[in-house]
């Protein structure tokens, strides 16, 4: 099995969330790319190469995506991803009350579109990942092999 984990980040709190998930999938012995998101094309994804993709955004502004990611967020839509398991985590800050991390929201919206499925429901982290997120970043990876899993049978 082969997981992708694209990142953008402006803080490096979600490159810290894209780390723990990363170490999850190792030590669940997955084989696993993390790569920074403005460097993918989402036609570029193999699904033949590729079982698991993972997003993790930041949330800019005021609920915006970053421009790191506004490539791949609007190439999404228009990419046939059917068969493959996704799952959207990622940080923000919850000073931003009704904003805190919607990036997930929209990217898991944007997924929708691509015939891609649900792994797991996304994680939302308050900046970097303490005990409690990096607990549900792993149960979040663990749902997301498991729903590959089962594709598999």
């Amino acid at each position: 099995m082969q997981a992708r984990v694209f990142f953008a980040t402006i803080t490096g709190n979600n490159e810290d969330v894209a780390d723990v998930i990363v170490a999850a999938f190792k030590s669940a012995n997955i084989a696993v790319n993390k790569e920074d998101i403005q460097l993918i094309d989402p036609q570029d994804i193999n699904k033949d190469e590729t079982d698991i993709v993972v997003v993790v955004p930041c949330t800019f502004d005021n609920g915006s995506l970053p421009d790191e990611a506004l490539d791949f967020y609007e190439d999404l839509a228009d990419t046939d991803l059917s068969g493959m398991v996704y799952g959207v985590s990622g940080s923000g800050d919850d000073f931003y009350g009704d904003d805190f991390a919607v990036a997930i929201d929209k990217f898991e919206q944007q997924f929708e579109k691509t015939g891609a499925i649900k792994g797991a429901p996304g994680v939302k982290v308050n900046l970097s990942p303490d005990q409690a997120a990096t607990k549900a970043l792993q149960d979040f990876t663990e749902s997301l092999i498991k729903t590959a899993q089962d594709q598999v049978k």
